[in-house]
């Protein structure tokens, strides 16, 4: 199951880092999302003791709490870059009619000269 884990999380780390590298800012707000997916996967996928829950009475191994509450806290993070980049988006398509990334050629992602 932890192989299965890290080939998903590279898989998403690696269409996350194309379409951040995209010229488009939709393209952007799409690729952190898959990022902020992929590192979830990695924090659970490192969270390798499977115990019984803290409050429960039983005696014996207990769950670490600390991977849960930092998968949390970047979900929450995730979702904050997310809305801020989609107001950006938003903004840029109202003025221009288009959502281009500045300094960056659309269709090789080469930064452009000047």
């Amino acid at each position: 199951m932890t192989v299965v884990l890290a080939v998903v999380a590279a898989v998403l780390t690696g269409c996350g880092v194309y379409l951040v590298t995209a010229g488009r800012l939709s393209r952007v707000v799409i690729g952190v999302g898959l990022l902020g997916h992929a590192s979830n996967l990695v924090i659970f996928g490192s969270a390798a003791q499977v115990g019984g829950p803290a409050f429960a009475g039983d005696e014996g191994p207990f769950a670490d709490p600390l991977p849960q509450a930092m998968a949390l806290t970047a979900i929450v993070i995730t979702l904050g870059v997310v809305a801020l980049l989609l107001a950006i988006a938003y903004r840029s398509w109202s003025l221009d009619g288009d959502d281009p990334v500045e300094g960056v050629d659309v269709v090789g992602g080469a930064e452009v000269e000047g």
